[in-house]
Parts: structure tokens; C-alpha cells; sequence
């Protein structure tokens, strides 16, 4: 099954020059995925194609115009009937690795790249939902929206060569990731863990474990403070990495 996605943007460019470059890209030559870059300024009127006008108010900045941003959403649902329409937009609620899987079983989705100072605000009545990547501005949708194609892109089936990386990963049990250790076994005095070492497969899932239980607990303590540890997890918590 092939998953959907289409960007309305009016840089089509920046989104098709991340997706050729990007895994995405091997996704969409394989028919894993598939991606419509729509340009806004197709649905604008006059010669010079205006997306944007000065606010009503006054203020500084300009506002994207209702008119062509609403017609490229319109058509975009045309193509993709039943697929969420989302804005990215800072007033969203924050994308994490849960929205991601909700998305990516969807099957299809349409994102939607504001810009300037913002869009008319009865352009909302015309999408699903809004997202953000978090407490801070960009210039303009597309950047989030690219990560947002991208954490779900890998989730679809086949689209990462070992299917088991997406759910070892940060996030995906609530904790953050072990570290991880490649050759050579020692690069100036700094050794790789005689765990990972040691060829003892129990021992190995021991330390990982211990490991993104201790680091989430010291650097991402609002998601530790959400966990339900096992009595497994509470007995190796008493250890300390020398007796895993």
C-alpha cells in the first residue's frame, strides 16, 4: 500500500529538493510513498500571483490571503478524500512520535505551509488541525513540514530497511534511546561498554535497557515522571552498570 502525502507550499522547490535527497526519495522510487507538491501561488489571481496582503488592523508583517490557500486545500482534499488536512502553524499542539504513528496509519495526510506573518484566520474553518515543532518561530510551514513527512514516511512498511529500527527507537516506548557504539573498541582512552562486548545477548538487553531508563530520568525527566516501570525495571534501576 502506497502512503499519500501532499505539501501545499509556496517553495515548492525546498520540498522536492529534501525529498529526491532523503530516504523519502528511495521510498518514492520503490512506490512505498507517495508525494504531491502543490504551489499556492497556482490558485492566486492577477499577474504577479499575490498571495499575501497587509493585515486589517495595521501591524507589521503580511498575512497569507483566504482565497488561494483555501482553493489549494480544496483541491488537495479532491485528491485525497478522508485524508487530515493540518496546518503547520505554532498555535498547533506538539508533534511527537505518537502523532507520527497516528499518521502514518492513516494512509494518506496534507500539509499545509503557512507563511509571512501568518494566514487568515477563516482559512482555519478549511483544515483538520494545526501542529508545531515546538516553542519557537520559523519563517514559514515548510521546514516542519518536512519533519513531519519524514517521521512518518519512515514508519510506513518497507520504507526503512530494518523494520525493527522504528520501534527500538526514541520515543516509541516513552523512553529515549540507549547509546549506541561502532568500531573501533577503544578511540583514545574511551572504550565501548564490556557489555556490548561481551556477546551475552540478556546481558546486552540489560544494559540497553538500564541505560534509557537512567538517561531518560536525567535528561528528559517530564517523560520518566510518565512511566509505568516493571518490577524488572524498578530491580535493575538498584543496579549500577558494573553489575549489569
Amino acid at each position: 500500500m502506497t502512503y499519500r502525502t501532499e505539501v501545499l507550499t509556496l517553495f515548492p522547490p525546498m520540498i522536492r529538493g529534501y525529498a529526491a535527497e532523503s530516504i523519502i526519495g528511495k521510498a518514492i522510487e520503490r512506490g512505498l510513498v507517495e508525494l504531491t507538491i502543490t504551489d499556492i501561488r497556482d490558485f492566486a489571481d492577477g499577474k504577479h500571483r499575490t498571495t499575501d496582503d497587509s493585515p486589517y488592523g495595521g501591524g507589521a508583517g503580511m498575512v497569507m490571503k483566504v482565497e488561494p490557500l483555501v482553493a489549494a486545500i480544496e483541491q488537495a482534499r479532491a485528491r485525497l478524500p478522508g485524508a487530515p488536512v493540518l496546518l503547520m502553524s505554532p498555535r498547533g499542539p506538539i508533534f511527537d512520535q505518537p502523532r507520527a504513528r497516528e499518521l502514518a496509519g492513516k494512509g494518506a495526510m496534507i500539509l499545509v505551509c503557512g507563511r509571512y506573518e501568518g494566514v487568515d484566520e477563516r482559512a482555519l474553518a478549511y483544515v483538520d488541525g494545526e501542529l508545531s515543532l515546538g516553542d519557537f518561530v520559523l519563517t514559514g510551514g515548510e521546514l516542519p513540514a518536512l519533519c513531519v513527512m519524514d517521521a512518518v514516511a519512515r514508519l510506513v512498511p518497507g520504507v526503512l530497511g530494518n523494520a525493527e529500527s522504528a520501534t527500538t527507537e526514541s520515543f516509541e516506548q516513552g523512553l529515549l534511546e540507549h547509546p549506541h557504539y561502532t568500531r573501533p573498541a577503544e578511540f583514545r582512552g574511551a572504550a565501548v561498554p564490556a557489555a556490548l562486548q561481551s556477546g551475552d545477548h540478556a546481558r546486552i538487553e540489560r544494559w540497553r535497557r538500564w541505560q534509557a531508563l537512567k538517561l531518560t530520568e536525567a535528561r528528559r525527566p517530564d517523560l520518566y515522571a510518565k512511566l509505568a516501570l516493571s518490577k524488572a525495571d524498578l530491580k535493575l534501576l538498584k543496579k549500577t552498570e558494573d553489575e549489569l
